[in-house]
């Protein structure tokens, strides 16, 4: 059977229509080919990949739409950001030993080579399974336009650390808000209370805090205090820790007051300092001169960091603290040498601000707070401040006792246990006042502990014979 004129047609017209297409894939195919080698020819190396870096970039984030990014600026609402300076202590931490770029440097007073992330590479984190990435963003705070302008000198450009940019998984976003950040939070602090250096901060130009090492010596080893007075202020700070869930039970704020009180030369700052060391609590030495206000006094002590000890020296020089049924600051006939040179001005500052910040609605304003006061005449002191909830312990430090000489001995001369002059030391000690400040200045007379004691003898019976 002979095929139809019409199925030879079709035939026909599918095989031009088969060899059209292939002719124009032929022809196509040698086009790309020749601009392919013209783009080779007449494009650099480094504008291709620049281009193609750019395009990979561009679709990347437009895939990427499910990453959630977080900024932690180095300020907030114009104070210091804690979270920043745990983030900025907790990433060296994280790197390894595959990371390519970081800042190395050495500080005194730290032994070893100190390590920090740059703003070049990301520092990857886990944390429950999830993987986290970190970037340090460093910001130009000279603008472009100085530099553009001809008639403006050049000047090197100066960067300050901004902010850090953490990126994850939108469906990781409650681990990382409710545990993850508690989580850079609590390493941070266990870094601190093992590593860092204590600072202590004091009032400088401009009222605002400056700070710098604290590099008193004194610990609670060597403090020369009655054995059982010491564990006790020991056993009470401790006590105060671990009792975060308890003051929050019964709502009152995470704070506890103590108030120093004694003779000059009876060591006072030398307990705050070692009660700093113990606790491994920053210092903020307040002076009240240097308050004008109640809203000035407010706003400084809300700058105040959590983990901190917040001292007022010499609380009695100061107004607006004494009792309140007294006539006048001062009797006539007070010639002491610790009020000799306090300048006491008049100002807006009340007592009612300072006690509305130990335990009123200010006191909310931070927490895991030690407040000091300190004093040679708790007398003057208005008994509002001297309660329970506002000083919660008063601690006397006194004149040098026998236990308390033990250490001394101890500390200065070396002498441990028992000594033949202990037992007339003793004695004399009994018999009259004398601050630990004036004994210790007698040991370090004499290198060898025999003629130290012996001298330290003579003088005590001295100063027994002129009282």
């Amino acid at each position: 059977m002979r095929p139809s004129v019409g199925s030879f047609s079709s035939s026909f017209t599918n095989v031009r229509s088969a060899s059209s297409w292939f002719e124009l894939y032929a022809a196509f195919s040698t086009f790309i080919m020749l601009l392919r080698s013209a783009i080779n020819d007449l494009i650099p190396q480094q504008v291709r990949s620049f281009v193609h870096s750019k395009l990979k970039a561009f679709f990347s984030t437009r895939q990427k739409s499910n990453v959630v990014s977080l900024q932690v600026t180095e300020l907030w609402d114009g104070h210091t950001n804690q979270l920043f300076q745990a983030v900025q202590e907790y990433l060296p931490a994280r790197i390894t030993h595959s990371y390519k770029s970081l800042k190395v440097g050495k500080i005194s007073k730290h032994k070893n080579i100190v390590m920090a992330v740059d703003g070049n590479q990301d520092v990857v984190d886990v944390f429950e399974g999830i993987k986290l990435k970190w970037k340090l963003v460093e910001q130009n705070s000279q603008k472009e336009s100085d530099n553009r302008d001809p008639l403006r000198p050049r000047k090197l450009p100066s960067f300050q650390r901004e902010s850090f940019t953490l990126t994850f998984d939108e469906k990781h976003r409650d681990v990382v808000m409710n545990k993850y950040l508690e989580h850079v939070l609590n390493e941070y602090q266990e870094m601190q209370a093992k590593q860092r250096t204590i600072k202590i901060h004091s009032i400088g130009g401009g009222r605002c805090w400056q700070k710098s090492d604290l590099t008193h010596p004194a610990s609670f080893q060597s403090l020369a205090l009655d054995p059982e007075q010491k564990q006790g202020i020991i056993d009470d700070l401790d006590r105060f820790l671990r009792r975060k869930e308890l003051y929050k039970k019964v709502g009152k704020p995470w704070k506890r007051g103590y108030l120093l009180y004694g003779p000059p030369g009876t060591g006072k700052s030398s307990l705050i300092a070692a009660m700093a060391d113990h606790l491994k609590f920053d210092v903020y030495d307040l002076e009240l001169t240097s308050v004008f206000s109640n809203s000035d006094l407010m706003r400084t002590l809300k700058e105040t960091a959590n983990r901190s000890i917040i001292v007022i020296e010499d609380i009695d020089c100061n107004r607006e603290v004494h009792v309140r049924s007294t006539p006048k600051a001062f009797s006539d006939s007070d010639s002491d040498d610790d009020h000799k040179h306090v300048n006491i001005k008049t100002s807006r500052f009340t007592l009612s601000g300072l006690l509305n910040y130990m335990d009123g609605l200010w006191s909310s304003g931070g927490e895991e707070r030690i407040l000091i006061f300190t004093t040679n005449h708790r007398e003057r002191i208005d008994p509002a401040l001297l309660r329970p909830g506002r000083m919660d312990m008063h601690i006397h430090l006194s004149f040098l006792r026998s236990k308390a000489f033990r250490i001394l001995a101890s500390n200065y001369l070396g002498v441990e246990g028992d000594h033949p002059l202990f037992e007339q030391i003793d004695d004399l000690l009994e018999k009259i006042d004398v601050t630990p400040a004036v004994v210790a200045e007698q040991l370090m007379r004499h290198e060898d502990p025999d003629v130290c004691l012996e001298a330290l003898v003579q003088f005590l019976k001295q100063k027994a014979k002129e009282t």
